[in-house]
């Protein structure tokens, strides 16, 4: 799959091309520099984007529109986008009503509160900080329990502590629920703590270029991200970004699969 769109009336191509296949119940993270594709990426597994070659997004046997009308595919941008006359809690609520889903009022106050929200169940949008209308966003995403789950620099908001406290307490929600992750994110050290697996983009126009298995054990914990593997991984990633020493170029070859056949993106079901 590659998208290409149309500024200044010149074309500027963002993704040349993706072969994606995500393991069901897996986090995938992927990493690479502003501008290379990333959320264009996330948008059209969302079904949010088309691609222009002709490929498909698959989520098992369904495409991503049945899926979302069923609440089994939720996704979070860096925006928050909550309705503004709705509560916290309505805001949650919602999600469960459009998927077609019975209102589940304890399962919404615990999952405020995993995210650090009790208190602020009756709260409006505007009552809350960026990073707190973030929180409630991830909780919206998981109300659902989602078959897929996409999120696009889900913490860029939040305060460092409450992101470290959201990598470690997050995880298990969504690993509970055999939930398929994939992440978006700028930071090498999260990418590697949340996911099984880190895909590599290159710059504009971007293309995955290193798919590599994380292999530290769950739960994972703060205390991991001071580990041999931890270390030597978030310091490859960072070579292939070009923001550390070179590796060896064997070590930046593409992931098996990953050729120009444009391929459509496949999730397991």
């Amino acid at each position: 799959m590659g998208k290409t769109f149309t500024a200044g009336g010149q074309p500027l191509t963002v993704l040349e091309r993706a072969d994606l296949t995500l393991e069901a119940g897996t986090v995938t993270a992927l990493v690479g520099p502003s501008g290379c594709g990333k959320s264009t990426l996330l948008r059209i597994i969302a079904g949010l984007e088309s691609p222009d070659d002709g490929g498909s997004v698959r989520i098992g046997d369904d495409a991503p529109a049945a899926v979302s009308s069923r609440g089994e595919l939720a996704v979070a941008f860096q925006d928050a986008s909550l309705l503004p006359w709705r509560t916290t809690a309505g805001n949650v609520a919602l999600a469960q009503k459009l998927a077609r889903q019975r209102v589940d009022r304890k399962r919404i106050a615990d999952l405020l509160a995993t995210v650090g929200l009790e208190g602020f169940e009756k709260a409006r949008p505007a009552e809350l900080s960026g990073g707190m209308r973030q929180r409630a966003a991830i909780a919206r995403c998981l109300i659902t329990r989602p078959r897929l789950l996409l999120l696009d620099e889900p913490f860029g908001a939040v305060d460092e502590l409450t992101r470290r406290r959201l990598n470690i307490e997050l995880p298990p929600l969504w690993s509970g629920l055999q939930t398929t992750t994939l992440l978006v994110t700028h930071s090498i050290s999260e990418a590697v703590l949340l996911a099984d697996r880190v895909l590599v983009m290159s710059a504009r126009p971007g293309s995955v270029v290193a798919d590599l298995p994380v292999g530290i054990e769950r739960p994972r914990t703060l205390e991991q991200q001071h580990s041999p593997r931890f270390t030597d991984l978030v310091d490859r990633i960072g070579a292939l970004l070009g923001v550390d020493a070179p590796v060896p170029p064997s070590a930046s070859a593409p992931p098996s699969g990953a050729g120009d056949s444009g391929v459509a993106a496949a999730v397991g079901g």
